[in-house]
């Protein structure tokens, strides 16, 4: 049998192209799906992780989805928004610890996730390099997002504008970078988190202008009335929170019904929770109290239902190369019957061409599975790279 693996090699390493042809052919259909089984492996991993350590998440009544998505990984859905009542009403319930959250803005396409510092304790978030957040307009930049923007502490950063042409008013706010926090190989690494005032002053609902009491220009006061004084819409606006102006923003009206996305909810123990869930069941509610885990469950219960006609497809096109490679050693006979012919006549039997056959199938193989299996163990290494790589970030 040696010597027909030595004949074998010797025709297979003289017909180079061909066999790297077939030994490619086999590696690749043996590679994609075990390669694609580890990384939803590897996704349904790192989705869960996260979902699972969420407790709780209310919004507004809508997809469940889109509320988790946005939430959990500050993806581009964007659910109707609720009021900072939200995260009142559960902290006067006592039985929550709410921590509201609003991701709506984006820098240089890059979420601006608003929030308060009791998300960076509940995530287990640690500043590498400066300090956390202390006042409005500063913000703490994710690992990653950090590295991509080449930013560090001390420089700036700009809220980029919903809209070319904004006829709210609404200018991107010139945030300063206090702090890059430590690599958390989650959505956070591509997170800028602020303040949730910093992310109202972003979408205008609070501002920094002149004292308008003294004003000196007549085209910038619409109307003075005792001690009060209304300006008219050529009053600079501030783009940028300093120590000289901010004392200078402020907000118009009642803070307890400004937007937020949703609440994260970290109720005291598990009887807590399913009594603050039961609070969210009248028929007059307009609010969604969730549980992550079971909406991503839901969601890698669809990937798997196509992972199943990826599987189809794979099996198909294995298939039609399983039969391509027959085809190609028919053919592959038929061109050799000289050197067949010539093998009868030194006396071999039809058995000794089967076993030359045999090991040039065999080496094929063998080299097919060498190359996949070092292929998937650096599929595996990488797993969560990947994840991060394609799904996540």
């Amino acid at each position: 049998m040696l010597d027909s693996f030595y004949i074998a090699w010797k025709y297979i390493s003289y017909n180079r192209i061909k066999t790297a042809v077939l030994v490619a052919c086999v590696t690749l259909i043996s590679f994609l799906p075990f390669a694609l089984q580890l990384l939803l492996n590897g996704s349904e991993r790192q989705l869960m992780s996260r979902a699972v350590s969420t407790p709780l998440v209310i919004g507004a009544k809508g997809s469940a989805l889109d509320l988790v998505m946005n939430t959990l990984y500050f993806g581009d859905e964007r659910p109707e928004v609720i009021s900072m009542q939200a995260a009142n009403r559960i902290w006067d319930s006592e039985l929550a610890l709410p921590i509201p959250t609003y991701t709506r803005f984006k820098a240089r396409g890059y979420p601006i996730v608003g929030t308060t510092l009791d998300y960076f304790d509940f995530r287990g978030l640690n500043v590498e390099s400066g300090r956390n957040l202390a006042v409005i307009g500063e913000c703490v930049v994710g690992a990653r997002a950090a590295e991509d923007l080449k930013l560090k502490p001390g420089n700036s950063l700009v809220s980029s504008p919903e809209s070319l042409f904004d006829l709210a008013g609404v200018y991107p706010l010139k945030m300063k970078v206090v702090g890059i926090l430590e690599k958390a190989h989650t959505s956070d690494d591509l997170a800028i988190f602020v303040d949730l005032k910093t992310a109202w002053v972003i979408q205008g609902l609070g501002h920094g202008h002149q004292d308008v009491t003294q004003l000196k220009d007549p085209t910038l006061v619409l109307k003075r009335s005792g001690t009060n004084v209304a300006a008219t819409a050529k009053l600079y606006h501030y783009t940028e929170i300093s120590e000289k102006n901010i004392d200078s923003f402020h907000f118009h009206g009642n803070t307890d019904i400004y937007p937020i996305s949703a609440v994260i909810a970290v109720p005291a123990d598990e009887k807590s929770g399913t009594i603050l869930q039961g609070r969210y069941l009248g028929k007059n509610e307009t609010q969604q109290i969730l549980r992550p885990a079971e909406v991503i469950d839901g969601l890698l219960q669809n990937i798997f239902r196509i992972k199943n006609v990826l599987d189809a497809v794979v099996s198909v096109v294995a298939l039609a190369t399983v039969m391509a490679i027959v085809l190609v050693f028919a053919l592959s006979l038929r061109l050799r019957q000289r050197e067949i012919k010539t093998i009868f006549k030194i006396g071999c039997s039809r058995l000794t061409i089967a076993k030359l056959l045999a090991a040039e199938i065999l080496i094929i193989v063998a080299a097919s599975g060498v190359l996949c299996g070092i292929m998937l163990t650096v599929v595996n290494r990488f797993t969560n790279d990947l994840v991060r790589m394609l799904f996540i970030a």
